[in-house]
């Protein structure tokens, strides 16, 4: 949700107010109670969190490569009764 800045017409009071895009806008100044409108800014830059915006993020792994696989579950039993016999 943005943060939008408003200007009172009436006492110049400057403020920003944190809304949904599809609110109503704000028609009342909190100071003075006068006539506000909504200023046009700049916005702030895009952000995106997570993971999925790179290509490592979205490389195939090698069937071949043993390392990046995780083991099944009848390959660790394996490797238990293995250990256990040693």
């Amino acid at each position: 949700m943005p943060t939008y800045d408003y200007k009172c017409e009436n006492c110049d009071h400057m403020f920003e107010y944190f809304q949904a895009m599809s609110d109503l806008l704000l028609k009342k100044c909190p100071e003075c109670s006068g006539k506000i409108r909504r200023l046009v800014s700049g916005g702030s830059g895009l952000i995106f969190k997570g993971s999925g915006f790179y290509l490592t993020d979205y490389a195939k792994k090698n069937s071949n490569d043993k390392k990046t696989e995780k083991p099944t579950k009848t390959e660790k039993k394996k490797a238990v009764k293995e250990s256990a016999k040693s």
